[in-house]
């Protein structure tokens, strides 16, 4: 038996609608790690108030971060067990987009008509909420400038609703958040508009703390894809719209890098002279 790291957490992708299926998708998890040969594995998952600290728990067993993240703060104290594909509108196997949204009578045509209007992201540290934003939206930056003005929601709901509310003009939703509000939340949707959509990126990887050994990484992935070929999870999956995973080569995550430096060249600061907190 391998022994476990402990906490576990599946909080990325998170509404009450479908936190059924999330607990449903974990005991599955659980079930093929602890088939696997890993000892300890959690019953539950964890609550999570700060997320950077409870990714970077050296006993982090199982969780799921974005790819800003890993490429930055997380670089070298977590390893990925795979990324998920998703099946939704924006995803590509394992790649995703970032959508680009506006309210439904804006008469922006494209995203150069957004030049000096209020962008609203969930954080500064979200590849698909704030720097696929910024990618889209750099090639028209003038005077390293684009957006008058950048407010931070906390999520991308909220975002969401501070767009519909007219509290900002544009907010980038990651297409999985999209799809999921969509389906479990349609009201979320209701009243914006896809304007365009952001580069593809690798989607948001199930990770394990750094410190973990490497039999235990491969035992984590084996367990992983017995899980999504577990017969009895297929309407889990199918509610989290969860179609497979692939563990990715060395270096594929660098594109978020590169979408970071390209923008960067051209707007370096995306925010205006204020930047408040909604």
């Amino acid at each position: 038996m391998t022994q476990a790291t402990g906490l576990a957490s599946l909080f990325m992708y998170d509404m009450p609608e479908f936190r059924p299926a999330s607990r449903s998708w974990w005991q599955g998890l659980a079930r093929a790690m602890t088939a696997e040969g890993i000892k300890g594995v959690p019953g539950h998952l964890s609550e999570v108030a700060d997320p950077m600290q409870h990714w970077g728990k050296p006993d982090l067993l199982f969780s799921q971060t974005c790819g800003y993240p890993l490429t930055h703060a997380l670089l070298g104290k977590v390893a990925v067990v795979a990324t998920p594909a998703y099946d939704c509108d924006g995803c590509a196997g394992t790649n995703y987009r970032s959508l680009i949204l506006v309210r439904d009578g804006d008469p922006a045509k494209d995203v150069a008509d957004l030049t000096g209007r209020t962008a609203v992201v969930n954080s500064l540290d979200s590849q698909s909420g704030f720097s696929s934003l910024r990618s889209v939206v750099a090639p028209f930056a003038r005077d390293g400038r684009f957006f008058a003005r950048l407010e931070i929601s906390g999520g991308h709901l909220a975002s969401m609703d501070a767009v519909r509310a007219g509290q900002a003009d544009v907010c980038a939703i990651d297409a999985v958040t999209y799809g999921l509000a969509a389906r479990y939340r349609p009201p979320a949707v209701e009243g914006l508009r896809i304007l365009d959509r952001g580069p593809e990126a690798p989607g948001l990887p199930y990770i394990t703390a750094g410190t973990g050994s490497a039999d235990l990484l491969q035992r984590l992935r084996s367990a992983l894809f017995a899980a999504l070929e577990a017969p009895d999870l297929e309407a889990t999956r199918a509610a989290l719209m969860i179609k497979g995973a692939e563990v990715l080569p060395d270096g594929a995550y660098d594109r978020i890098l590169d979408l970071e430096r390209k923008a960067q060249t051209r707007l370096p600061e995306m925010a205006g002279p204020e930047s408040d907190r909604l």
